[in-house]
Parts: structure tokens; sequence; C-alpha cells
């Protein structure tokens, strides 16, 4: 199988090098889609071998399947600058065979908070489709996180190593910035929601982290997770009752 490497990037200077490094193990081709960083990515991707193709930021889905019209090959790994491939993915996709009866790989993905793996909280196995078929396969044309939809799915070994958060500063940074889009996102579809909303949305994801999803086993990392995730689903559903009073539309619904 002949493979084609794809990667997102909006400043990712800090991922970039051992991202390419880890696809480099397996992919012929890299293409990394770059939404016009303002620090070194682009020039850091070239010097590895990458061939950087500039795309204005189109929302994730859309974004990802930019790299399909300048693939060479009809295979394509897409990972995030921010994961790696573990040596047991590298055999299992060296060993595949062209096989038509299959669309899509998917893959287990662990989760790291700095350097600790966080077992619980729904952060593992947390399977996502990777490898796929650009004919046959595509990722969802969603503004926020997307996936890939293809019909004849196959699960294979190995881990996508997913360095997502340094520390809990980090981690609450972004939450503030994925409740803000989440906000922006209920907004569009015209979601309801009353004064009890952020209270109801916010108590329910702190239980379904902490103690449905076990993130009472994960100790303190657990709890955080949880908390964040609550404040996630509160703030989401506020910002959303504070745009409806303000009558905001906000400039700009898709910063990477």
């Amino acid at each position: 199988m002949k493979i084609t490497g794809n990667i997102i990037t909006l400043n990712e200077s800090r991922h970039i090098e051992a991202c390419i490094a880890s696809l480099q193990s397996v992919c012929d081709e890299i293409i990394v889609v770059d939404s016009h960083s303002s620090d070194d990515t682009r020039e850091r991707a070239e010097a590895m071998g990458a061939r950087v193709v500039l795309q204005s930021y189109l929302g994730d889905g859309p974004q990802k399947n930019v790299a399909s019209a300048h693939a060479a090959h009809a295979w394509i790994l897409s990972i995030d600058a921010d994961e790696r491939l573990d040596e047991e993915m590298v055999a299992q996709i060296k060993a595949l065979k062209e096989d038509d009866a299959i669309d899509a790989y998917a893959f287990a993905r662990k989760n790291y908070i700095g350097s600790r793996w966080i077992r619980h909280c729904g952060w593992y196995p947390d399977y996502a489709i990777r490898l796929y078929h650009k004919e046959r396969a595509r990722f969802r044309d969603t503004q926020g996180h997307s996936g890939v939809e293809a019909l004849h799915v196959k699960r294979l070994g190995g881990h996508i190593i997913h360095y997502s958060y340094r520390n809990y500063h980090e981690l609450l940074h972004k939450t503030n910035r994925f409740s803000t889009r989440g906000a922006k996102m209920l907004l569009q579809k015209g979601k309801k929601a009353n004064g009890f909303s952020p209270f109801v949305h916010g108590a329910s994801a702190f239980v379904r982290k902490y103690f449905l999803q076990r993130g009472f086993l994960q100790g303190l990392d657990g709890l955080t997770i949880a908390l964040t995730a609550s404040i996630n689903a509160y703030m989401k559903y506020a910002k959303l009752l504070e745009m409806r009073r303000e009558g905001s539309e906000s400039a700009s619904l898709w910063e990477q």
C-alpha cells in the first residue's frame, strides 16, 4: 500500500518535526495543510521533506479533506500535529495488503496530560479512523472536531499517542476556547436553552466523566478532567444564553 500522510497545522513548530518523523516510517509522501502559521512550522515541515499546502482554515473536517486533492496515493493516513504512531501501529500498517473490502482502518488512541496516560474518563481506548481510501471515505464536512465517514472499517492493533495537553493550565485554557466554539455551534443550530441549562449540562458532564466513566480511578487527573468537562458544558450553555441575550453573531466561528 502506498500511503500519503496528512497533517493540518497552525503554529505547530513545537510538534511538527516529531509528527512528520513518526509518519515517515509508513508514508510514501507527507502533505502538511497549513493555515498560514506565523511561526516557522512551514519551514520546519519542508526541511523534513513534507510538501506544504497553504489553506486558510475551513474548519476541522474540510481542512483535513484538502489533502485528498493533492495526494499522489489512494490511501491517506491523517494525524494531528500532537499525535504520534507507536511501534505496534507502525508494524500493523506495514503488514497491510490492498483489500477492496476495507474502506478504512481505526486505531485506539492513548491520550496524555503531560507524561500521564489517561486510562479513564472516556479517554481510552478512544478509537479513531485515521487510515482511509480517499475514494471510499472522507472526513465529515463539519466545522468542529470531525471524524472519517466510512462503511467498511477494520480496527487494527497499536496506538496513536496523543499529547492532548501539556498541563492543567493548557487543559483549562482550551476548555474556554472549546466552550465558546460549542456555544456558537449551538447558536447556529438554533438550540434552545433556559436559565437551568448551564447547571443541568454541567452537572451531567461531571457525573458522566467522574462516575460513569470512572474518572475517580484516575486520581487528581480524573477529578480535574471531570471538573473541566463540567466547566466546558456549563460555560457552553451560559455563553449560548449570553449570545442570545446580546444578539451576538460573533465574527469568526471557526478559529483554529
